[in-house]
């Protein structure tokens, strides 16, 4: 397999340079360029059309949550994982508002961040285990101010899609399991985010997990 094309972007170089180094050396992913603000990230982003980026919080000129809403705006393919230093719940909701898929804390073991990178490639979710509670804290807490009687505006066949695409399956597999075309399931997909006003793959985990459809488990 190619390794997984990275954009780092961080504004401090030793970060960046130790960053690639150790990720060249997984031979699991290769940097393909660098970002010391989150307008660079943005600009480098859609020339270079990485796999994943991984974008810190913390930084001039554009955040790093603002830069992840506009790669992903210009390019839904582009997967973003957050590394921050950062684990207060309003943060970690707003970098999924913005459409991460990831969240890896900078002090967690270097193979926390191979994993999230070779999750965001696959389209699946991953969180540094302190993120992930917290994100199920916020899960649940959302869930319960949820009117729990609420109508599912989505048909059955749309649900269903929607708990495959919420545990992150390809649009390719989805088709295969449900006998349908890639097309279809792109449609439904479409339709699908339109309903529900989501615009991210991480948003649309974040729902199923809220109605029930899913547990972290199956992520």
């Amino acid at each position: 397999m190619e390794p997984i094309k990275v954009l780092l972007a961080d504004d401090h170089t030793l970060i960046r340079e130790g960053l690639k180094g150790l990720l060249e050396q997984s031979k699991e992913a290769e940097v393909i360029g660098f970002a010391e603000n989150g307008l660079v990230a943005v600009e480098l982003a859609e020339k270079l059309n990485p796999d994943v980026v991984v974008m810190d919080i913390t930084m001039p000129e554009l955040g790093g949550i603002e830069a992840t809403k506009q790669i992903i705006e210009k390019n839904s393919d582009i997967k973003v994982v957050i590394l921050s230093m950062h684990i207060h719940q309003r943060m970690v909701s707003e970098a999924l508002k913005a459409g991460a898929i990831g969240y890896v804390l900078k002090d967690s073991a270097f193979q926390d961040l191979i994993l999230a990178i070779k999750s965001a490639k696959a389209n699946h979710p991953y969180f540094s285990p302190e993120i992930a509670n917290i994100v199920l804290e916020g899960f649940l807490n959302e869930g319960n101010s949820d009117d729990k009687s609420s109508h599912n505006p989505l048909s059955k066949r749309e649900t269903e899609i929607m708990k495959f695409l919420a545990k992150g399956m390809p649009a390719k597999e989805i088709a295969e399991d449900l006998v349908l075309s890639v097309k279809t399931v792109e449609k439904h997909r479409q339709r699908i985010m339109e309903k529900l006003d989501i615009s991210s793959i991480a948003e649309l985990t974040k729902y199923a997990i809220q109605k029930g459809y899913i547990t972290l488990d199956d992520i």
